[in-house]
């Protein structure tokens, strides 16, 4: 079975046709597998940007707050030496609540309150503050509180958390006011016991410098320059995980702790809470993406330490579409590359394959023993190059079977010229071979008659030398003769035959050369 002929045009535009195909196919995923990696990256980059930027300010903050509240200690406990030093060694019964607003007024405290021992428990005995009056850290069960006291009274570091401590003294930590919700106010507690006294001198005094402070250079200033000038933060804040996995810490009085340490939290779900209990127990980054009010929002979750977790939720889709727009840009600009190279490619191999086909059909009419087939190709090209080898060979080839032609015409003539006279010889050359050798036996026989009276004559004389001579040389005489016909005759023969065979060859000739002469007027040549 034959195969079915497929033509090179065909074959070079299907072929680049798939592999222009292969070549979008693969282009495309490429650019998805690299548009991921783009999402990717740029996700990262925008959750190290935030995570940076809040963990600066948290670390800025901290570092502030920690200055700033060693000196309020400092001054929190030289107010309490100060105010040791004013009571001297009173008993507690002693001091009135007139002399302890006097000292409050004078050193610009918030408020002074004496602690003393009753029973098994130690409470407000003196204050400024009358609310302070019977107040009780075992009362509102803070037992942390009560055992620090207990220590203190009893000469003993206290081991709960403090911001600083001494001998005789010690300060807790800044304490946020819950009575103060919409201004929030911050209050240092500092203790101290006198020596040779039994009761604790509490001062206290509000620490609006660290609120202000963190109010204008703090996490939540740097959370709302970030969500102004970033578009694509929807929310951020700095979560507390261990909150969100015991909730009981939010109600506790010492230390205070919320779920919301700084920034906003409104797009918090179920998912968010279980994210954040795991950190609690495990911390890690974690992140995802979620449809929320119709649109993505990618959420992530990055530990600092064990209570303060940077949350931020980013506009997925604002982030994701200008990567897929400049996607979507190179793909199609890749697409129309691709189609015009497609389109110039066949075009340029058109004009090639135009060319071929000139020349294919050239050499089909030479095929056809057409040798006036000229290829006309306007191409500087080594096509335009093979046209112009061609055009000249096939020209040579044409004034070679010219030149053929004429020598095949003037030996056709010539053999048939020589036919004729071959013939016409032959025929002439018969009668005289036939007249000769007639001619040759009538003298041989005239001769051998004439040799048979003279030697009758001899023999009928007398006989002596002459005699005896002559007719010793009769017979030889009578042997050439014969021979002399027997070699005529052959030789008439000879040439008979040579003339006769010079025509048969003559004739072959001129058959050849009119073979020859039909074969050449197959050919076209001009």
């Amino acid at each position: 079975m034959e195969n079915k002929m497929v033509s090179l045009r065909k074959q070079f535009l299907s072929r680049l046709f798939i592999i222009l195909l292969l070549i979008v196919a693969i282009t495309g995923i490429v650019q998805i597998f690299l548009i991921k990696q783009q999402i990717t990256n740029t996700l990262n980059e925008q959750s190290n940007m935030i995570s940076s930027s809040i963990a600066h300010g948290i670390k800025s903050t901290d570092e502030a707050g920690k200055s700033i509240e060693h000196q309020i200690d400092l001054k929190l406990i030289s107010y309490a030496y100060y105010i040791g030093d004013l009571l001297g060694n009173k008993d507690w019964k002693d001091i009135t609540d007139e002399e302890l607003l006097q000292i409050k007024d004078r050193l610009n405290l918030t408020g002074i309150s004496i602690m003393a021992e009753q029973g098994d428990d130690i409470v407000g005995v003196k204050a400024t503050d009358p609310k302070e009056i019977g107040f009780s850290f075992k009362k509102i069960g803070y037992m942390d509180g009560y055992n620090d006291m207990r220590a203190r009274l009893d000469g003993i570091s206290p081991k709960g958390v403090v911001s600083y401590q001494d001998k005789h003294s010690h300060v807790l930590p800044i304490v946020q006011s819950g009575s103060h919700e919409a201004n929030p106010k911050f209050f240092k507690y500092g203790y101290y016991v006198k020596p040779g006294t039994h009761y604790i001198i509490s001062t206290y005094i509000e620490a609006n410098e660290v609120y202000q402070y963190t109010a204008t250079v703090g996490p939540d200033t740097w959370i709302k320059k970030l969500t102004d000038e970033n578009h694509y933060v929807k929310e951020v804040g700095v979560l507390n995980p261990q909150v969100f996995k015991d909730p009981v810490l939010a109600a506790k009085l010492y230390p205070p702790k919320q779920k919301i340490v700084f920034g906003t939290f409104t797009f918090g779900n179920e998912k968010d809470t279980a994210i954040l209990k795991g950190i609690a127990d495990a911390p890690k980054m974690s992140s995802y993406v979620s449809k929320i009010n119709g649109g993505n929002i990618y959420t992530l979750f990055l530990p600092i330490d064990k209570e303060r977790v940077i949350y931020a939720a980013l506009d997925y889709d604002r982030i994701i579409s200008p990567l897929y727009r400049h996607s979507i840009i190179l793909i199609v600009s890749g697409i129309a590359a691709m189609i015009a190279l497609f389109l110039v490619t066949a075009r340029f191999f058109n004009r090639i394959y135009e060319n071929i086909q000139r020349i294919k059909a050239q050499f089909k009419s030479l095929e056809e023993k057409d040798f006036t087939a000229i290829s006309r190709l306007t191409d500087n090209s080594e096509l335009g190059s093979l046209s112009e080898s061609a055009n000249r060979t096939v020209k040579s080839l044409n004034e070679v079977f010219l030149d053929t032609s004429e020598q095949a015409s003037k030996a056709h003539k010539l053999s048939m010229t020589l036919e004729n006279d071959a013939n016409e010889s032959v025929q002439k050359m018969f009668s005289v071979s036939t007249e000769m050798t007639m001619y040759q036996r009538e003298i041989v026989d005239d001769i051998f008659y004439f040799l048979d009276q003279v030697e009758l004559s001899v023999k009928s004389s007398d006989s002596d030398e002459h005699t005896q001579y002559v007719l010793e040389h009769l017979e030889t005489i009578r042997e050439k003769a014969k021979n002399s016909s027997t070699i005529t005759t052959d030789f008439t023969i000879a040439l008979s035959d040579l003339l006769t065979s010079l025509y048969g060859q003559s004739k072959e000739m001129s058959d050849i050369s009119n073979i020859l002469l039909q074969n050449i007027k197959e050919f076209k040549l001009s």
